[in-house]
């Protein structure tokens, strides 16, 4: 079978990719807003990603005025004032109104001893399940397992993409006005459970057609697991005595008390035991409100109240971080026309500053921006006065793509990922930064960006994608390490050895853009409330 019959071929007003909760919001209100709308998901719509293997809390405040400033006060204060209060009140509205949507839907919220629903926490697997069916009853063509390799651009913006199925070996080209990003952050492949999918394919698409980024040094997030297993729900670690390979007990606080476990590690091995859960009830509620913690325990035959168990920090780069695609607009509209960002893969600064974004924020923000951007890009293509297929569209794509000369040798992304990592996941180099550590970092990544992808791409849908996903986790890195090195100073997520006080000064954004060479700049904070020190 030729190529060209081995291609489906769409149209479309919007197209989404990403199959996340911000990708199933904003494809369903896309719909809502009267567009055609196709969703493409590397995996499953329901299935892949962070949220779907476990739950998620949220920012769930009744609409008391005196209630949420306070709220949205104490948020800007922990952002490093970053972060800007008429957006985190966006949010809280946005949630507000969308989970009443979520419960006419049919998720049964848990209810208060007077009937009340709690309308806090979701659970993955009911939730995304839930949002598949939504979007598919809203009209949207969901595409699964189908990985988008690179956009489609022309002189007007962005007008599509193309990728592979898995499913089929085939080819995809969806051809639309507007393109919603929601691809997610970029874990580097770390093995934190349900983020192995998320590898910054969309922050390097978007890159490639000039889009900038923003906050990509507040990305100094690990997150505890089992050394065994793949968990990073850590919050059940509160309950735990640490102690050393010889049994020392380690004193000093726990997995969310600052650089305890960071420090701890790169000094040998650390374990755990959740002695504090000292009565069979007490363990009962640990077991029912976090049962995907003990699974891997369970498997290992390790019963965590009684037998300690050795602990690991998994690298979450981006998705627990806050960098990504910079939004120039209400609607989550980036720097590129037609072209929005959602969910994780667009910089969480505005509602989290120099605060991760892990938990509550990021899946309130995946609600909220993922709403506002299928509406934006939904208004956008429709506005538009000619026919998508009249648009004379070409590829994007520049990295890990191309196959270069028949005589090159192939690309290693095996090899190109493993050196990502290397630069990545050590506390020595990530946790506990410095300048000189970090620009020697660097260069050595440049160095892969300049050897490293030039060659053969191996054939067939794994070794394509792959080798995009290498090339998406080496820009990101550089970016991340780029801006890192730029902020001279330590504000929340981001610290730097010789700079170990915050400067009013840096109260900015940092935005970087471009990949052969790096550009960065200072963005003033649009927001700026005077610190009162009594």
């Amino acid at each position: 079978m030729d190529s060209e019959a081995m291609t489906t071929k769409l149209e479309a007003d919007v197209l989404v990719i990403g199959g996340g909760p911000a990708g199933a919001w904003a494809a369903w209100s896309a719909a809502k807003h009267n567009a055609r709308v196709v969703l493409v998901d590397k995996g499953y719509l329901g299935s892949s990603g962070a949220t779907a293997p476990g739950g998620t809390n949220l920012l769930y405040l009744p609409p008391d005025p005196e209630l949420r400033e306070q709220a949205v006060q104490q948020r800007y204060r922990e952002s490093g004032y970053l972060a800007e209060p008429a957006w985190i009140h966006r949010v809280l509205d946005q949630v507000y109104e969308s989970l009443v949507l979520v419960e006419s839907w049919g998720y049964p919220f848990r209810r208060d001893e007077d009937g009340v629903p709690l309308r806090d926490h979701l659970q993955g697997p009911e939730y995304m399940k839930l949002m598949r069916r939504q979007v598919a009853r809203a009209g949207v063509k969901i595409l699964d397992q189908s990985p988008a390799l690179e956009l489609l651009v022309d002189e007007h913006g962005v007008g599509g993409a193309r990728g592979v199925s898995r499913l089929n070996g085939g080819e995809w080209e969806v051809r639309a006005h507007a393109v919603v990003i929601a691809t997610g952050g970029c874990a580097f492949l770390s093995k934190g459970l349900g983020c192995n999918v998320l590898t910054g394919d969309g922050l390097l698409m978007a890159a490639e057609l000039g889009a900038e980024l923003s906050g990509m040094e507040f990305t100094r997030q690990y997150a505890p697991s089992a050394a065994f297993g793949t968990n990073t729900r850590g919050r059940l670690l509160n309950w735990a005595t640490y102690t050393a390979e010889d049994g020392t007990v380690l004193q000093g606080g726990g997995p969310r008390a600052g650089d305890f476990l960071p420090r701890m590690l790169s000094q040998g091995p650390v374990y755990a035991v959740l002695n504090h859960a000292d009565t069979e009830e007490k363990r009962q509620i640990l077991r029912k409100s976090h049962a995907i913690f003990f699974l891997p325990l369970d498997r290992a035959g390790i019963d965590p109240f009684t037998e300690r168990f050795p602990l690991t920090l998994r690298y979450e780069g981006t998705v627990r971080g806050t960098g990504g695609i910079r939004l120039v607009s209400d609607d989550c509209g980036t720097t590129v026309s037609g072209l929005y960002a959602a969910g994780d893969a667009a910089t969480r600064e505005r509602v989290t500053g120099a605060k991760s974004g892990g938990g509550a924020f990021n899946a309130s923000w995946a609600i909220s921006s993922g709403t506002w951007s299928g509406a934006g890009a939904a208004k956008y293509a429709l506005a538009q006065s000619r026919s998508v297929s009249e648009r004379r569209l070409r590829p994007a794509g520049r990295y890990g793509l191309e196959a270069g000369a028949h005589t090159a040798e192939e690309i290693d992304s095996a090899a190109l990922v493993h050196g990502v990592q290397q630069e990545v996941f050590p506390l020595d180099i990530n946790y506990f930064r410095s300048e000189p550590v970090l620009q020697a970092s660097l260069e050595r990544l440049h160095g892969l960006w300049e050897s490293g992808l030039t060659g053969t791409v191996r054939p067939g849908v794994q070794g394509r994608v792959r080798t995009r996903e290498a090339a998406a986790m080496l820009a990101t890195a550089r970016w991340m390490y780029t801006a890192a090195l730029e902020r001279k100073e330590s504000r929340v997520l981001h610290a730097l050895a010789e700079y170990p006080d915050t400067d009013p000064a840096q109260q900015h954004r940092l935005i970087v853009s471009g990949l052969e060479r790096i550009r960065i700049r200072k963005e003033a904070q649009p927001y700026r409330q005077e610190v009162v020190v009594p």
